[in-house]
Order: structure tokens, then C-alpha cells, then sequence
């Protein structure tokens, strides 16, 4: 073979293998849009995995094992189940503003959630046929933190969301961390477990042992502020404190107290 023939040889191979080395790039590039979709529910899982780990840990639960399996009304196999049920913004954000971003957001999403979670209990019609659904599980775990009615998965989360978006002015890719934040946030306070350290406890009233509240059955009137602040019960009235108190038989309680005025 002429020294030009291989010329030509190694010239169409090179080129080959270039086309598909920026194909396979092509191929493995995920759009920001798509990743903050699914992101949020892989997070998720994955967070909802790590506190279902210290089912066995009865020194840190707010209820005790026996309470979980006998008082929630619904198995933990049907909330899985459940679970199965302008311009672009693509460009990189500075710390500052996406900081910004996520304080507009956190303040919308509670907003909207409060008002909602509050109408869908004092709706007899709402709470009877949508919100209730959630309430069958009178002690929380991690996983069922989204068990609810679709309508209201609708209502709270996917409108919540669209307007923290909007109103927050986030890119795909904040929205994907914002997202998932709000979600392991969501998973911490239904969780059922009071850890020593963890940071939502530090940096946030609205916690767990806060959320617990809410899900007794006497405390339906109280405590809807959801997922970060207490800021709207605590103007509305709808605040109530608790005391967190050792269990005899290990683990915690979040025993309600006096209204606050």
C-alpha cells in the first residue's frame, strides 16, 4: 500500500472514530430540564433509604416501632405503591443569586403550601376525599412523605413548584438543587426519627418533632406550615409548640404544650 493510501486510511479511521466520540457525547448530555424532573425523586429514595435504616434504632424515634405498624392506616407496601402513582435560563448562576433564588422560593413554596395544607383540613369535602389520604399514616416515615391523593400531589407540590420557579426567576439547574433540597427536607420532616445533630433540626423549627404535631390526631388544627418555616402559623394562629420528652421505653416524644398566643 502507497504511503498516500494510508494517509487516506488513517484520516477516514481518525475521522470515524471522532464522529463517534462526539456522538456518544451527544448521546450521554442530559438536558437541565430533564435532569431537576428526575433528580428530586432519586433524592428522594435515596434519603428516604437512609432513615428507614435506623428502623432498628429505637433511642432516636419519636414513635415506637409497635406505634408505626399498628396506628397508621395504611401499609407500607400500599405508600409504595403510591409512589407509582421565555427565555432560556440555561446559563450558570452566580452563589449570590441562585442564594437569592432559593430564599424567594423557600418563602413562596411555604406560602402557597400553607394556605393549601390549611383549606384541605378545614374543608370537610378536601380532607374526607383528598388530604386524609396523607393522614392515614397517624405515624410518619420517611417513604411517606409523598403518600397522598394525586389531586392533591397536583394542588401542593406541581402548582407550589411551577410558581417558586416562576416567581423565584431559578434556572433548570437551580430548580434541580432547589428541588431536591425541598425533598429531603419534606423526607426529614416526616421521618419519625429526632437525631442528635442533624442539620434541619439546628436550622430549622419546622422539623420533624414540629411536623409530628400535626399528624396526631388531635393536632389537625395546628402545625400546617410545611416544608421550611413556621412564619404563617405562627401569624395565623395555628402555631403550636411542643416539648420533646425522653420516652420510658426509649426513643421521643414531641409532646404538644400550651398554644402559643
Amino acid at each position: 500500500m502507497s504511503g498516500s493510501s494510508k494517509a487516506i486510511n488513517f484520516l477516514a479511521v481518525s475521522s470515524s472514530s471522532s464522529s463517534h466520540l462526539c456522538s456518544t457525547k451527544m448521546a450521554l448530555a442530559i438536558s437541565d430540564e430533564l435532569l431537576a424532573t428526575f433528580v428530586p425523586i432519586v433524592v428522594y429514595w435515596i434519603y428516604s433509604a437512609f432513615y428507614m435504616s435506623f428502623g432498628s434504632f429505637d433511642n432516636y424515634r419519636l414513635h415506637s416501632k409497635k406505634d408505626e405498624e399498628e396506628k397508621n392506616l395504611v401499609s407500607k407496601a400500599n405508600v409504595i405503591g403510591n409512589e407509582g402513582g421565555g427565555a432560556s435560563k440555561s446559563q450558570p448562576n452566580s452563589i449570590t443569586v441562585m442564594a437569592g433564588q432559593f430564599i424567594i422560593a423557600m418563602f413562596v413554596l411555604d406560602t402557597w403550601q400553607y394556605f393549601m395544607h390549611r383549606y384541605f383540613h378545614h374543608k370537610k369535602f378536601l380532607y374526607r376525599h383528598f388530604h386524609s389520604h396523607h393522614h392515614k399514616l397517624v405515624v410518619p416515615y420517611a417513604f411517606g412523605a409523598i403518600y397522598n391523593h394525586p389531586l392533591e400531589a397536583f394542588v401542593f407540590d406541581i402548582i407550589g413548584g411551577a410558581l417558586s420557579y416562576s416567581i423565584s426567576g431559578m434556572s433548570p439547574r437551580t430548580s434541580m438543587y432547589f428541588f431536591s433540597f425541598a425533598t429531603i427536607k419534606s423526607v426529614d420532616d416526616h421521618c419519625g426519627v429526632w437525631l442528635p445533630g442533624n442539620l434541619f433540626h439546628i436550622f430549622f423549627n419546622n422539623n420533624s418533632a414540629y411536623h409530628d404535631v400535626h399528624h396526631y390526631l388531635y393536632g389537625g388544627k395546628y402545625n400546617f406550615s410545611q416544608p421550611f418555616f413556621v412564619m404563617w402559623d405562627r401569624i395565623m394562629g395555628t402555631y403550636m409548640p411542643y416539648s420533646l420528652e425522653k420516652r420510658a421505653d426509649g426513643g421521643f416524644e414531641a409532646r404538644p404544650i400550651k398554644r402559643a398566643k
